[in-house]
């Protein structure tokens, strides 16, 4: 494996490492419908930009370890994660040449429909329903996406530029 293959390879993980950690953080009990997943914005960026590498089965075993982590009920961000990959996937040829605006949108419908995904695993769990504020953490996500695509995209430029 060259340098430039390493470099990425630690990007990715290191990028993975810090969306996990950033889902962990503990946040005051107000500002807790404000926190993004964190996890999802990251999967959706390396499989825009490197599909052949993530794949459904990374996105399923990458949700496990989340749940495991976080002790969640075992398997639903996996599924969630599943899911959400599978529509990038399906789209991805579209999302790559959208503008980071229109991105930010796409991404907004994808963490609007994590929601519901994630609504109807906890509902057949029997829990009850969310407050109205359970739905603005995909926003928060559509905001911070142009940040996090600028981020993570600069970071891999000056790695191919330091070839």
């Amino acid at each position: 494996m060259n340098q430039r293959a390493r470099f990425q390879h630690w990007l990715f993980a290191g990028s993975l490492v810090v969306a996990l950690l950033l889902q962990l953080l503990p946040l005051p009990q107000p500002l807790l419908p404000f926190k993004p997943y964190w996890l999802a914005l990251v999967l959706v960026y390396w499989i825009i930009e490197a599909p052949e590498r993530h794949g459904l089965g990374f996105a399923f075993l990458l949700g496990v370890a989340a749940d495991v982590v976080s002790g969640e009920l075992l398997g639903e961000q996996a599924l969630r994660l599943v899911v959400l990959s599978f529509i990038v996937l399906r789209f991805r040829a579209r999302l790559r040449f959208f503008p980071v605006w229109q991105q930010s949108l796409a991404v907004l419908a994808l963490l609007l429909n994590d929601r519901v995904v994630m609504l109807m695993v906890r509902g057949f769990g029997g829990a009850p329903m969310p407050s109205a504020s359970f739905w603005i953490a995909p926003l928060v996500g559509m905001l911070a996406w142009p940040f996090l695509f600028l981020l993570l995209d600069d970071l891999r430029a000056r790695l191919r530029a330091g070839e």
